[in-house]
């Protein structure tokens, strides 16, 4: 198959006439974080350009008013595009939220015209909370996504990567209640800021025992208001991380234990929660990832070669322990700066995150071209449930 093909010829020209609107999408998100479960002007962008688009959109999908999820077309091969917006507190769009969503849903209005033709359904998903919450894993578990037969996005970074090993990730929060005195008279007092100090000093002895493919971080966010206040609350969030699920499954009640010690040396009591389901090891698709990075080299750009560890974590790997899924990295000129770093935000609405907004809605349509022409492909995306 070569890569050129008039379908694909068709969908470059039609993205030269939505490029101020893909781009005003990103910058508008860009311009306004929302965080997890709270992205209302961003979901509500979404839907209206889709629903301006011809798509059938339905807002709120799964219980959750910040998703969305769009289609068009009645083909029978049905293709999802996912689009995430939350945003980081404190830091705003420091992932490239705001990329990856206008990337998403412009790739769907570059398809829809074509989906007759090609034999497709173009079903475009608006994802909240993937920072933290798991809006996916909640779709996924409530069936919004049983009808598609593959899932795409791209995601910003520093290097264009097809395929990146992420991990399996937990997220625990903790909160110890104490009793709280003068410090001058403290006498009966019980300190619960000394209760993560107990089980921050047992996290660090566990790690020597813990499997090398195996991370604990966190941090306290509150202990106390004031030095001469023993402090009578403390709270924090700590994440466990593994190359598998079940790995991390195994290490979390060692973790778990360590802060019941905190709890039993300084006589707090102890709530351990977990505030967003778990998200699973990535399993990206070998071909549509092939697929993705020639479209990407046929655009000019040129991908980095990482064989170093597993990093990161997003709830799209839960999606793709069900349904053949990509997730590439697109890559944005940061100067050093990298995801989560308040000096990566300023380059998402940039010009070179623009560049990545329309390199990737073009590169994702084009792969979504390839899975709906190639039939040995196809036949095996119609076939996998």
């Amino acid at each position: 198959m070569t890569t050129s093909t008039p379908f694909k010829e068709r969908a470059a020209k039609h993205l030269d006439t939505i490029t101020d609107a893909a781009l005003g999408l990103s910058h508008v998100i860009h311009d306004d974080p929302e965080l997890a479960f709270a992205e209302y002007n961003a979901s509500a962008a979404v839907a209206t350009i889709l629903e301006d688009a011809g798509f059938t959109v339905e807002r709120g999908p799964a219980g959750l008013p910040t998703a969305v999820s769009a289609t068009y077309g009645s083909g029978e091969l049905v293709i999802g595009l996912f689009a995430e917006y939350d945003a980081l507190p404190g830091i705003g769009h420091a992932c490239g939220h705001n990329i990856i969503t206008s990337s998403a849903v412009t790739a769907g209005l570059l398809l829809a015209p074509l989906a007759d033709e090609l034999g497709i359904t173009v079903a475009v998903f608006g994802t909240p909370a993937e920072e933290g919450g798991g809006g996916k894993v909640v779709m996924l578990e409530h069936g919004t996504f049983d009808f598609l037969h593959c899932a795409m996005m791209v995601h910003p970074g520093a290097a264009d990567l097809r395929a990146p090993n992420m991990l399996a990730i937990s997220h625990l929060d903790v909160t110890y209640t104490g009793v709280s005195a003068h410090a001058s008279f403290a006498v009966g007092a019980v300190n619960a800021a000394d209760a993560f100090t107990v089980a921050q000093v047992g996290i660090g002895l566990l790690r020597q025992h813990l499997p090398k493919d195996v991370q604990v971080h966190g941090y306290v966010s509150d202990a106390g208001v004031a030095p001469n206040v023993i402090p009578g609350s403390s709270h924090g969030a700590y994440a466990v991380r593994a190359d598998t699920l079940d790995g991390v499954v195994a290490v979390k009640p060692k973790v778990e234990r360590c802060f019941t010690a905190g709890a039993t040396a300084t006589g707090c009591e102890v709530t351990i929660t977990e505030p967003s389901p778990a998200y699973g090891e990535s399993r990206w698709d070998a071909d549509m990832s092939a697929l993705y990075q020639r479209n990407s080299e046929a655009l000019g750009r040129v991908f980095f070669e990482y064989d170093g560890p597993a990093a990161g974590s997003t709830d799209m790997g839960n999606v793709s322990h069900r349904i053949p899924t990509i997730h590439p990295i697109i890559g944005i000129e940061c100067n050093g700066a990298s995801n989560h770093q308040a000096e990566f935000t300023p380059y998402c609405r940039a010009e070179t995150g623009d560049k990545a907004v329309l390199d990737g809605a073009l590169a994702l349509a084009w792969t979504a071209i390839d899975c709906a022409s190639d039939p040995a492909l196809r036949a095996r995306l119609l076939n996998h449930r």
